[in-house]
């Protein structure tokens, strides 16, 4: 999915004012598994880091506006081309 596309996609997970709970984030490895990509949308009155849900869902950030981010499934590396792998 290019990027210019990302506006296009319809929110599917809605964070609430509990924030980021161990719930919400199996909601997005869920989604994220059937999907491949997420659009996440928070309310204004909760404080959210959207670099956090990344990397505790897995996934890698792929855009964050205003208070709307986008999650896409993390790649599995191939084994040559982890640089600490030696």
């Amino acid at each position: 999915m290019r990027k210019e596309s990302f506006q296009d996609l319809k929110p599917t997970i809605w964070i609430g004012k509990r924030g980021a709970t161990s719930v919400m984030i199996d909601e997005i490895r869920r989604q994220l598994k059937s999907r491949k990509i997420v659009k996440v949308r928070w309310l204004r009155n909760t404080e959210v880091d959207p670099e956090s849900i990344a990397a505790s869902a897995g996934a890698d950030l792929l855009e964050v506006r205003g208070r709307t981010l986008v999650l896409a499934e993390r790649r599995s590396r191939s084994p040559g081309r982890d640089s600490r792998n030696i």
